[in-house]
């Protein structure tokens, strides 16, 4: 009786011997004029002094020999300054009497087009090109798979993503995109070969992270040979199968004996000098028998596309650089359709955008951080938003669209709309309203069963640019910069200016802050502007409140004597004993009605009938009675409190900033005072990229702060 693995590797060898035997023709191109006179690969640039031309010609020969004893070899004329003429694989990608021609990224190896062009030509094949700016490079990125219809490319280095799309189209066939990452693999045929009967070998660690599960997921586990980095950099590889010969220059034992598994004979070509230059077997042959697989099912590619715009100072402020760079880094590719400089260094410059993408999934990801960015979605087609129905409590459809803090409008119902409640990190509910359809703001978490909200980003567009109070501000990519250098004094002249504004209009002015502002001295300047007008609300957490009746009851915070600096006898339990008092009154208001608080923030707010919200965490003390412990409440107050204010303060707590800014739409003036600048920074990288950064201690910015509205009051 058989064990299990012997009745593998007897099914292997059975499925192996049932494929037909047919005669295969290769195209090969001799070495002549083989050497490396540019360098466009990593190989290149660290072996060019030690490539030997001749001893390249007879590995070229003895493998051309090797060969034509399996198959039927033609050949292309080498010619004179095409030395990488003899990779033939990267001609183009052939297919019964059709040949896709190469479109080659790199201007030394696009002199070869003309070259194979009147090859095909000459023998009466059918020509299909790419079209214009779609660099494609054969064989080496597109490669049959052997066991079903489809065709896997690579993608990253040589040929462009937006070849997926054109080879779907155009041959009726799935094809699926691999990108890949390192760039000593450049070609897929390099770290990547399909077997006759669906059998794979192939680097994973070539492909990024998406790519990987892809193929994964596509191939069976019994049919996929991972290679270590040993034998990829040998170009195991990149290894041409005629029958169950596999020719390839050198492999392991071990991967040998897994081919042998699957009923292949390993044939190794010495191909060193070809090595060198980041090549083996495959690329140096190109299949001319190959047959167009036909599919019975779907075709097409994950492929998906989306159109965006920008409009700014695009040039001067490295918008359309950062832009390009977030869809590359993401493992996007993009064509730039429309560019209208501005006329003048003053002007806004305009681009139109066509992003495309492996999978719908990371194309959303994506637009969304191009959304959060200030690149803007407006479907020229009129096509509406489109809505999922939430099927659960609490639970929203998976391709949910996330909102950003910029004013949105969604085209339903066929009239556009602007979206209310906007927000970072929420979604948009569609219902009814008594003008007929409404479109709002709501957390995942408060949605309800049966409700509609947006998915995708089809039927949006985003606004980076808001009316304030009839004034015009515009907000740019990344605008903001936190440097420690910046004159402070600057900063609080031009807060101060804006405050006294707000404060003429009637406008709200929030404040969140964090215990620092009591242990820099910054309590007495706070107070004097809450006197004067300039806080409508504040929010911060437990200790703000507990440190600063902490320093009116016994004027320490944390036991240090604020006006010496130094610790007093017995210091360290006046924090416990200030919280302590104020909930045997039962709260902050009722303590300073009894004359248990006398001074302080909490003491100034409460005769002003000043809103707060103090929000808990773990590690609070006490807590004092009005601490929220329900983060869900805590939550809930912020966002009520934060409703219709026009600018935010934020005082050293980098937490609270970052939820009060995922709170907060676009067009409110929101500024930062930490002596970290990695507050502002996280600030920006969770999206509130408008709030101005002020690199500096509290308790200074808030003394020259109170001066400078004395002066303006």
């Amino acid at each position: 009786m058989m064990d299990k693995k012997s009745t593998s590797r007897a099914a292997h060898r059975k499925t192996r011997q049932a494929l037909p035997e047919e005669r295969q023709r290769i195209l090969m191109c001799p070495p002549d004029y083989f050497g490396i006179s540019y360098v466009i690969n990593p190989w290149m640039e660290a072996n060019r002094e030690y490539l030997r031309p001749d001893e390249a010609t007879r590995q070229w020969n003895a493998f051309k020999d090797r060969l034509a004893a399996e198959a039927d070899v033609e050949m292309l004329t080498p010619m004179p300054n095409l030395p990488d003429l003899a990779f033939i694989s990267n001609a183009g990608l052939v297919f019964g009497d059709t040949v896709i021609l190469s479109q080659f990224r790199y201007l030394e190896r696009q002199r070869e087009e003309e070259h194979c062009l009147a090859f095909f030509e000459k023998l009466r094949y059918e020509i299909i090109r790419m079209p214009e700016g779609v660099f494609f490079e054969g064989a080496g990125d597109a490669l049959f798979d052997r066991g079903a219809a489809r065709i896997w490319l690579g993608h990253g280095f040589r040929t462009a993503l937006d070849a997926a799309a054109f080879l779907s189209d155009r041959l009726q066939i799935t094809v699926l995109p691999l990108r890949l990452v390192d760039e000593r693999f450049y070609h897929l045929d390099t770290c990547f070969a399909p077997l006759a009967g669906g059998y794979l070998i192939y680097y994973p660690k070539a492909f990024d992270a998406h790519s990987r599960r892809l193929i994964e997921e596509t191939i069976p586990a019994e049919k996929r040979c991972a290679v270590d980095e040993p034998d990829a950099v040998r170009f195991a590889c990149n290894a041409l199968d005629i029958g169950t010969k596999v020719f390839l220059n050198d492999c392991s034992g071990e991967m040998e004996k897994q081919l042998a598994e699957w009923g292949f004979e390993v044939n190794r070509v010495p191909l060193g000098e070809f090595v060198l230059v980041g090549a083996g077997a495959r690329c140096l042959c190109l299949r001319l028998s190959e047959t167009l697989p036909k599919s019975s099912g779907p075709h097409g590619s994950p492929l998906a596309c989306r159109s965006v715009t920008l409009e700014g100072q695009l040039i001067d402020s490295q918008i359309l650089a950062d832009a390009l760079d977030r869809i590359t880094t993401n493992n996007g590719n993009f064509v730039i359709d429309e560019f209208r400089p501005g006329p003048r260094r003053q002007d806004n410059s305009f681009a139109r955008i066509t992003v495309s993408a492996p999978s719908a999934p990371t194309l959303q990801k994506i637009v969304a951080e191009l959304l959060e960015q200030g690149a803007r979605l407006e479907d020229a087609d009129g096509t509406p938003a489109r809505l999922e129905t939430v099927q659960r409590d609490g639970v929203a459809p998976e391709d949910f669209y996330a909102t950003t803090i910029y004013p949105t409008d969604i085209l339903v119902a066929g009239r556009w709309m602007r979206v209310t409640g906007q927000r970072m990190d929420g979604v948009i509910v569609v219902g009814k309203s008594a003008g007929g359809v409404s479109a709002s703001v709501s957390l995942i978490r408060d949605l309800r069963k049966g409700q509609r909200i947006v998915a995708g980003e089809k039927g949006l567009r985003i606004h980076t640019a808001s009316k304030i109070d009839g004034e015009k501000e515009s907000f740019s990519f990344m605008s903001s910069s936190a440097s420690s250098e910046r004159r402070v004094e600057t900063a609080v002249d031009q807060t101060a200016q804006e405050m006294v504004e707000i404060r003429q209009r009637g406008g709200r002015i929030v404040w969140v802050c964090g215990p620092v502002v009591v242990h820099t001295g910054g309590i007495p300047y706070l107070c004097e502007m809450v006197r004067m007008g300039f806080m409508q609300a504040l929010l911060g957490g437990n200790a703000i409140a507990v440190h600063d009746i902490e320093r009116a009851m016994f004027g320490t915070s944390l036991g240090i004597d604020l006006n010496t600096g130094k610790g007093v006898v017995g210091g360290h339990r006046h924090h416990l004993s200030a919280i302590n008092r104020i909930r045997e009154c039962g709260g902050i208001a009722e303590g300073v009605r009894r004359g248990v608080l006398t001074s302080g923030l909490m003491y100034e707010l409460v005769r002003h009938d000043i809103p707060f919200c103090l929000a808990g965490s773990i590690r609070d003390d006490g807590p004092l009675p009005e601490t929220r412990m329900d983060l869900i409440q805590a939550q809930t107050e912020y966002a009520q409190l934060l409703q219709g204010s026009k600018m935010i303060l934020m005082l050293s707590t980098m937490l609270h900033s970052i939820g009060v800014g995922n709170m907060t739409p676009a067009g409110v003036k929101m500024v930062s005072v930490d002596i970290n600048s990695a507050v502002a920074t996280k600030l920006a990288d969770r999206g509130s990229m408008e709030c101005r950064p002020v690199i500096t201690d509290v308790g200074l910015f808030l003394n020259l702060l109170a001066r400078r509205l004395r002066e303006e009051d």
